[in-house]
Formats: C-alpha cells, structure tokens, sequence
C-alpha cells in the first residue's frame, strides 16, 4: 500500500479518534516541562507530568503526531545525518496515549489493527519483541496477533523495559519489526546480525506499568499507562516500498526542490548535501516557528549549528546566493496544513534564514582555506585542537561542522585539544575584568559560571517552565540548600522569568520543587551577560542544588509589563514625528502599573503636542498589527532603519521588534505621513530590542499621558499608561470633572468659561479684601498725613508706627508701610504681617531719617525675634520673615527699643 506522508499522518490520527482518542496539535519543540532536554525529542515529552501524576490529564485517551528534534545533548543525531538512511534532526512521531484508561491488551489490539487493516501490512511481514519477563504481552500478542512463539522475541536487556528516569514510572516495552525479506542483509532483534536492514522496527509500545524506587524495588501503579511511537519517516519508507527514509515522496520534493534552485543532481557526490539540506530545512524552519533564533548559547547555538552544516553543504553544490530561504516554499506545500506554524512564522523563517546564510557565507570562503591551508601542512589524521578552536572562535564553525568537512576526507579533529584552547579563552576573558572595579564583586559570579553555565532564557515562548537548580547563593555566598525564612539568590539551566535589562523591570512570580518547597520571587537580575538571578524569600520547605522546579512568572504583571515595553516603542517614534529627529531615549523605566520615559528635548511640550502624540499612538495600537521579531547584527539593524540607544552596549547580534505600518496623514504632524519609512520596511517604529512585548498592538489597549515634566538640561519626561490602567486613570479623571460640575452645577464643556469666571471674581475679592485689611491696618481707611492715628507714639523724638496685623501675607505688607510713611510723614514704620501660620516683617524709614536709622538694620531686630535670619532692602524699605508667631509683639518692642 503506497500511501504519502501526509496520508499516513491523516490515517493514523482519524484511525485513533474513531477508537474515542482526543487527537491533539503537536507541542513546540521547546519543552517547558522538562528541564533536562534541549528539545521535544519524543512523542510523550508533552506527557510526562501526566504520567509522573504532576498533573491531571485533561483527556484519558490522546492521539499525536509530535514535531520531534535530535541534535545536541543525549539525543544527537546530527553527524550521522545525510549519511545514512534513517537519521534525521527532525521527525514526526506519531502516538497514541492512555492515561490510566486502557492498558496492554487495547494498545496491542490497536497497533496490530491499523497496521494491518488500516494500512494493509501483511501479517506474515510483521514480528514482535516483548520484555523477557513479560509473558502477559507474549500471551496477548498470540491472541490477538496469532504470532508464533518463532515471531515473538523475549529480548531481556533494557532496550526492552523502558523508565522516566532512576526513579519514577517505568514498565516493558514490546516492539513491532517488518521484515523485508531474505534479500536483505541482517538477522532478527537479539541476533548479532540485528543491526542489518532486513528487520526494521516501526512501532514501540510501552506498557507503563510499575513505580520505580530508590531503593531498586519496583511497585504496581495505581493507574497504569500506556505510551506508543512510530516514526512517520519510517512507515512512509515501507508503505512506498523504499528501504531509505530520503526516498520517501515528502523528501524526495524537497530534494528536488533543492536540486531545481542548487542547479545539482541529487546523486553522486552531491547526494548527502541535498540529503543534509531537505534534512536540516525541516529542522530550522520548525524551531524558528516555536521561538528558536539562532545565537551563540544553547538551543539556539544548537540551531545555528544545523543552519550553517546546511549552508556549507549549499556552498559545496556550488550556489552563490543563499539557498536555504528559497526552499522554505516546498517545505510550506508539504506540511503548512498540518503545521500551520509554518505560515503563521513564514517571514520571520524566510529573513532568518536568508540572513543567517548570507553573514555565514562571508566567513566561511575565509574559514575554508584556513582549513585547507592547515591540511597542506598536516602530518597523519588529526586536525590540532587549536585550529579547529580559531576556525570556531573567529569564523563561527562549529567544531561539528569541522569534523564534518573533515570525514569527507577521513579525517578527525584532536577534541581534547579543542577543549584545552576554549578552556584557555574562558581564563582570558575572567582575566579581563581584573581593575575594571568590578572585579571583587564579581568573583563570586564569575565562580558560579564558571560551575553552572548560562541560563537559558525561554520567556518568549511561554510563562512557565521545569527547570534545575544550579547554584543557591545566601548572603552573596554560595549554599547547597536554602530553607524556609531565608532571602537567597537562585540560579537555574532555563528560566521564564525575565531579567531586569533595557529598563524593563525584573519578572515575579514563585519557583517550587517536587517536595513542595517554594520560593516567592521578588525580583530577576542578570549577571555576567546570561546569568538569571531569581531573588526572594523562600515561604516553605528546603530548596537544593540539583532539585527540578517549576517555575511560573506573574502573568497578570508580565502583560501589563509587555503592554507598557511595547507603547515605549509606539511613544518614542510618536514623539520624534511631532517634535522632530532630534528626540532620541534619554532612558526608560518599565514597570508594571505605568512606564517611563526620557528624551531629549529643550523645552516644555504644549498641550497641543502631547494630544498629538496621544493620538498617533493610539491609532497605531488600534491598527492591531502583529509584532514581529528579526535576529541582525547592530550594523545591519541600524541599516535597516532600527533605533538603537547611542552609548548602549550591544552583542554580535541583536532583536529588532518591528511594530505597525505607517498611521497615515489623519494623525500626523503637519498632515504628512512621515514620508519615506521603505528604509524601516514600511513599519511605523523599528527598533533594537530584548524586552518582551505583546503580540499584537491590539493587545496594549489604550496609551495614556499622565505627566509631562523636566529631569534636566534639555531632558524632558513623560509618565503614561496603558490598558486597564490608562482606563482606569482617565475614568477618575472623568469622575473629578464630575465632581466639579456637579458642584459648580455646570456641564463639562462649560466648566473652562465657568472656572476662568470664578477665579476672575476670586483675585478682585481678594484685591478688595486687601485693601479693606490695609485700610484697617492704616486707621480706618485714613491714607494721608493730615490726620494721624491714634497708633503713632514718640519714641526717642521720633514718631514711631508698629502695628500686628491678623490674615495679611507678607507680599502686602510693602504698600502698608508705603501707606504708614505717607501717615506718619516723618518717623519710622513697622507692620507684622500674620497669615497662615507664617509672620512676616517690613520697616519703613521715611526719607530724611536714613542718615539715622537704616530699615535694613531695624528689620534684623525684629527678623531675629521672629526666629527668622537676616532680611533685606533699602535704607528706606526692609523686609524679613520669620516663623515664632507668639513673637511678634516683642519684636514690635526690641525694634522701638532699639530707636
């Protein structure tokens, strides 16, 4: 029966959804719930809390075809593919699962009913393995199957009793092998001629049955399970009557596809770089899709690595343009409706792709004859450890990619070597830090790193995840455990929680063990580059080295959080389209309730301004565009149209976010639509970023100015909101200018005619009530000096007007005292002013007695009495203040003691 791939995919899934099982999307390749893999390389690794009893399974029977990847970590399948005919980096396993439901008899029934009604397999092509010491499934297989006892095979090694790990779930296994026949080279499993091509295994059943201990005793599961895999590629190989997976109709159209752009005959000696290219292609494009992006540490190095052994097998087919990108089409055609990801991530693939070959093809002619030049000289087999390191140091080959071009030509590289020359740069690099100032308080780290590794940060991708403990550190010291009532510092292999950086702040949330321990997390910081640092308080129980967490970030937070980091972006283009080119970040702050900004600006912005800029970011947010993400370098970024922040530190590559298309005249300054923005691709902000942001500016809601203010010299500051929160800050707004026209019984459109009238009457009462208080003040409105006041007194032979007047501020008492000279027409003036809670004093000496008394002296007198210090004026006019009320009589007696 020749059926295609996505045949075989359709018929297993509906086979099994016809036998009541829940057929569910694969799962990203990125496995948050396990922090010992790189990636999904199973079809249970969805499933393995489910089993472990972590958590409760949403559906007892399931039924998957699971994106798999093997290259780095236990699971490396990478130098053997292109070579042989059934090693892949990326694979489809299709699975069925019971979850405490149906066990080893429905799970055999099962297996043996599609294979041979579903997909018309002859029965006599097919034996079985079991468990040596599972005579339960050899009794099932003879009654379900009619296997003979010749074709059930015990195999009583561990390649026939599966387990989780040392401890946990684990139980026997039974595999089903096709037989191609005497013509073929090999001998049955357990055979010494089993590893030839004529008994090949297509199914894995496993029966979880027991309950691994520490101890090495084995008990029953309450619930046993059951876990099954069959490889795609392998079963489309036998159905299309091939004895190689790259012969199957999926492979061969991308083969072919590579053949028409590469110009090459996939046979000969380009046969295993087409192989390597359809292979590899799968591989990228797919972990691209779920987050991947290739980058110098962990999966994403592991990405790079499968990109750039493709893209050397491309130069080898002797292409000069990049290659890879012009293939993604093929790879679309053939698996988009299974995968939608693949469209969905379609552009991000494409430019990933295209710059990632175009910057590795720059290096590696170089690289290459580095290469060459060193075979010339090379005496027997072994490349030296040191060339292989430069041409991973300076040329970006990794040393896989080394030894591949070497096995071509028989070759191998001194590893040992290679090690002793990355060893040697680490040393440099801490070396470097030495009278940097930093040094002393980042030896601690630099230990850690060195002991732990970076942690990979998988926060793009989800908000949750399984993790390691690597490192605990109480009071800047490390520990191997930390209890409950204890601030520590946490280190872990992969971690969702983001790392304070870029003005975004640190992620919360809790991190806890299998034993219930937990840590409440307070804060992330980042140390060394890519070290993520959770630090918090451990709430219950003992955390420990070694010990797998769960950890989960503060979702509610980390949305608001995306939402205010992506409406930066949105507020900084908005500001230089109104204000002009000049205005770049001067700073940032991040947070949860509300963000920050600073940028460079002379001046205050008017009202005018900030409602444009409302408006141009609000029109961009209801657009609802997608957000997308590119990998660069910083040059070509900024080539490209991408803000970077001047003086910023930048690494080899970088994130631009690309947010928007252009808002259009409705919103912008001077009705121009900013003109050219091709040099941003048409998007409305680019720019250099490793923040977190939402997914699409839909998600942000609504942008909000709430203050606009100087920090400094030509620095100005805007505070916004966004969403719920802007929302809810424009409803208070709303609800006070309720308020106010409720009380002023106005409606809101009037209340600016309304409020100017009210504070027109209000400064001419208060101009009236002044000058009644200053008439009072002078004798009852007498203002001129034929008639004195009863107040007047002879002091010394000099008349003398003090007065203590209640409610006056200190700025009315000048013209009280202008008015008491003219009163007096020759003597001295002193009138202390009372108001709200503060005392004032002005003197007054009337023009020909300067040569006399001096008001700037006599105003001290009375300044000093008052609790105040100095005052100052004019021989003829003083002024001074003070804060001792109950004083002020006696400062009216030490100033007339003084005449």
């Amino acid at each position: 029966m020749s059926l295609g791939l996505a045949d075989i995919r359709t018929s297993f899934l509906g086979y099994f959804e016809t036998q009541e099982h829940k057929a569910l999307a694969s799962s990203p390749l990125v496995p948050l719930n396990d922090p010992t893999l790189l990636f999904t390389n199973a079809g249970m690794v969805p499933f393995k809390n489910f089993f472990t009893g972590q958590e409760a399974a949403p559906h007892q029977r399931v039924v998957t075809s699971q994106k798999c990847v093997r290259a780095g970590g236990k699971h490396n399948d990478l130098d053997n593919v292109g070579y042989t005919a059934r090693h892949h980096t990326f694979f489809e396993m299709l699975g069925n699962f019971s979850f405490g439901d149906y066990f080893k008899e429905d799970a055999i029934h099962y297996a043996w009913q599609f294979l041979t009604k579903e997909l018309q397999i002859s029965q006599e092509k097919l034996l079985v393995t079991v468990y040596a010491e599972d005579e339960e499934a050899k009794t099932l297989w003879k009654k379900i199957a009619g296997l003979s006892d010749d074709r059930i095979i015990p195999i009583a090694t561990s390649d026939n009793f599966w387990s989780m790990g040392d401890t946990g779930p684990c139980g026997p296994c039974s595999e089903i092998f096709y037989d191609h026949g005497p013509d073929i080279a090999g001998g049955p499993p357990g055979s010494p001629d089993e590893d030839g091509d004529r008994f090949i295994e297509i199914w894995n059943l496993v029966f979880m049955q027991f309950e691994q201990h520490a101890d090495g005793s084995r008990t029953d599961l309450p619930e046993p399970s059951i876990d099954t895999g069959m490889g795609l590629e392998r079963i489309g190989a036998l159905l299309q009557g091939k004895h190689d997976n790259y012969d199957t109709d999926l492979m061969q159209y991308l083969i072919a596809a590579s053949e028409d752009f590469s110009n090459q005959p996939a046979d000969g000696v380009h046969k295993v770089s087409h192989r390597v290219i359809a292979d590899h292609l799968r591989s990228a494009a797919f972990l691209i899709a779920d987050g991947v992006l290739p980058s110098n540490e962990g999966r994403g190095y592991v990405l790079r690595r499968i990109m750039r052994r493709a893209m050397r097998h491309a130069q080898l087919l002797g292409t000069k343009e990049p290659l890879m990108w012009k293939l993604l089409p093929a790879l679309k055609n053939q698996m988009a409706v299974a995968y939608p990801e693949l469209e969905r991530a379609g552009a991000l693939i494409t430019e990933t792709l295209k710059h990632e070959e175009e910057r590795f093809r720059e290096t590696l002619t170089r690289g290459l004859k580095l290469l060459d030049d060193a075979l010339e000289d090379l005496n027997g087999k072994v490349l030296p450890g040191n060339i292989a390191f430069k041409l991973y140091d300076t040329y970006g080959f990794p040393l896989d990619l080394t030894q591949d071009a070497l096995r071509e030509r028989g070759l191998r590289v001194d590893e040992q070597g290679f090690e002793t020359a990355m060893e040697k740069q680490r040393a440099e690099a801490r070396a470097s830090w030495s009278g940097s100032g930093e040094m002393a308080t980042e030896t601690v780290w630099f230990d850690v790193r060195d002991n732990v590794g970076m942690s990979e940060f998988v926060g793009y991708q989800g908000t949750e995840a399984e993790a390691k403990i690597s490192a605990i550190l109480i009071d800047g010291e490390p520990a191997e455990r930390a209890s409950a009532g204890q601030e520590a510092s946490i280190i872990v292999n992969q971690t969702p929680f983001y790392a304070e950086s870029g003005g975004q702040a640190g992620d919360k949330g809790t991190l806890k063990s299998e034993n219930a321990a937990m840590m409440s997390v307070a804060n992330t910081l980042k140390k060394l580059g890519d070290m993520h640092v959770h630090i918090g308080e451990v709430q219950s129980g003992e955390l420990a080295v070694g010990d797998i967490v769960h950890l989960a970030i503060d979702d509610s937070r980390r949305s608001k959080i995306r939402s205010n980091h992506s409406a930066t972006h949105l507020l900084h283009e908005a500001l230089r389209r109104v204000l002009g080119d000049h205005v770049t970040q001067k700073g940032s702050l991040v947070e949860e309730n509300y963000l920050r900004f600073d940028f460079s600006h002379p001046k205050a912005m008017t009202d005018a301004e900030l409602r444009q800029v409302e408006d141009i970011v609000n029109a961009v947010i209801l657009s609802n565009h997608e957000v997308s993400t590119r990998l660069m370098t910083p040059d070509e970024a900024i080539e490209a149209g991408a803000l970077a922040l001047f003086g910023e530190k930048y690494g080899d590559e970088v994130r631009v976010l690309a947010m928007g298309k252009d808002v259009g005249k409705d919103v912008s300054p001077n009705g121009d639509a900013d003109g050219d923005t091709s040099h941003r691709g048409g998007h409305y902000s680019v720019e250099l970023c490793g923040g977190t942001h939402v997914n699409r500016l839909g998600d942000i809601g609504l942008f909000a100015v709430t203050q606009e203010m100087a920090v400094a010299s030509g620095v100005r500051r805007i505070e916004a909101m966004t969403g719920h929160a802007a929302r809810h800050y424009l409803k208070e707004q709303e609800e006070v200018l309720g308020d106010i026209a409720g009380v002023l019984k106005a409606g809101q459109k009037d209340l600016p005619t309304r409020i100017a009238g009210l504070l027109d009457d209000k400064k001419r009462l208060e101009r009236e009530l002044a000058e009644a208080k200053k008439a009072l003040a002078l004798g009852g409105g007498q203002s001129s000096g034929a008639d004195t006041p009863d107040d007047i007194i002879d002091v010394n032979g000099t008349k003398f007007l003090g007065k203590i007047v209640q409610g006056l501020p200190s700025k009315e008492l000048r013209s009280l005292v202008d008015g008491g000279k003219q009163q007096i027409g020759s003597g001295v003036v002193v009138f202390i002013g009372i108001d709200d809670g503060k005392v004032g004093i002005a003197v007054g000496v009337t023009q020909d007695l300067t040569e006399t008394f001096d008001a700037v002296s006599l105003v001290r007198i009375g300044a000093e009495k008052l609790g105040g210090k100095g005052g100052g004026g004019r021989p003829d006019m003083a002024q001074a203040g003070g804060s001792d009320i109950e004083n002020a009589p006696a400062a009216l007696d030490a100033i007339k003691a003084s005449l």
